[in-house]
């Protein structure tokens, strides 16, 4: 009995000395106690010291992309500036970009092209009409190519919205008719399912969320999309809050609506499909069929009378 109380009492004395050693040798005492002992120069060259700890993308990436951000926005007319901010918003701002970035890329872009050919002309000089017919319009296409591409990136949100619309609105009904309200059914609408069209509900939703009117935030939808079906779809919805009319019955109306201009804007597309394939055909098919028919024809038309 006496071992066993020996040993019980050296096992607590132990694990008391473990906690208090810990806890007076621990790490966090020890840096505390080190900054309390720094003097007023050591604390100052810490200061300083410590901007050069950050990454190199806080330290140097972020000024200077803020640099030309504003570089960007100051060389920017103020037409073309809210211009192209209405592009961003309509192409969803793809990858954070701004006007103001927007621009500087588009500059730089351009100058370094131009850097470029006047690099190689140092070790092997160009004429006037190579500057001419080659450098400067290569120049000019490098300064269009991103408003091509915000352009295209426009134009493929809207067709993403335009083919999602209907099955969405088919989902939003199947909700609405299951007893959810509209706010709810449009929340479990954005949960289940991804594109353009969703995030663009979730929007909305954050911003009713934040105290803002469900007609107000509607209509900011339709501004940041215009889609002239889904402008038709939130009109039908504004409408129907308004004057207290059935939602279910607005949301099916608008569903079969939809469908029914899904499939005709699909007949369109296929009618001009054979016109768009007049180019590539004329271009590109041809040439080589005459070359196939033609060249035998051509090598011995040439022989017999060469």
């Amino acid at each position: 009995m006496l071992s066993v109380v020996t040993i019980l009492t050296f096992g607590v004395v132990v694990v008391c000395v473990y906690v208090v050693l810990s806890t007076v040798l621990s790490e966090e005492l020890q840096v505390t106690r080190r900054l309390r002992r720094m003097t007023d120069y050591e604390a100052t060259q810490a200061k300083q010291v410590e901007p050069l700890l950050r990454p190199f993308g806080d330290r140097v990436l972020s000024p200077i992309a803020a640099r030309l951000r504003d570089f960007g926005t100051a060389i920017t007319p103020h037409g073309y500036s809210e211009s192209v901010k209405h592009k961003l918003v309509l192409a969803g701002s793809p990858n954070g970009i701004d006007s103001g970035r927007f621009m500087a890329t588009k500059v730089l872009a351009s100058l370094g092209i131009a850097g470029l050919f006047i690099g190689v002309s140092v070790l092997r000089p160009f004429g006037p009409a190579a500057w001419i017919v080659g450098v400067l319009p290569l120049t000019l296409v490098v300064f269009v190519v991103p408003d091509l591409w915000l352009s295209s990136r426009v134009s493929a949100r809207r067709s993403a919205i335009r083919r999602a619309l209907p099955d969405m609105l088919d989902m939003l009904t199947i909700s609405v008719e299951a007893g959810l309200g509209f706010d709810q059914a449009m929340a479990k609408l954005v949960r289940n399912t991804t594109g353009p069209l969703s995030e663009e509900f979730g929007r909305v939703l954050q911003e009713v969320q934040a105290g803002v009117k469900r007609s107000d935030a509607m209509r900011r939808l339709a501004q940041r999309t215009e889609v002239p079906e889904l402008n038709g779809f939130i009109m039908a919805i504004v409408q129907a809050d308004v004057f207290g009319i059935s939602v279910s019955g607005v949301l099916r109306s608008q569903a079969t609506e939809m469908r029914v201009k899904r499939r005709q804007y699909a007949e369109e597309a296929a009618q001009k499909a054979p016109v768009k394939l007049v180019f590539p055909l004329v271009i590109c098919i041809l040439p080589a069929t005459l070359i196939v028919v033609l060249g035998p024809a051509v090598i011995s038309f040439v022989k017999v009378f060469g």
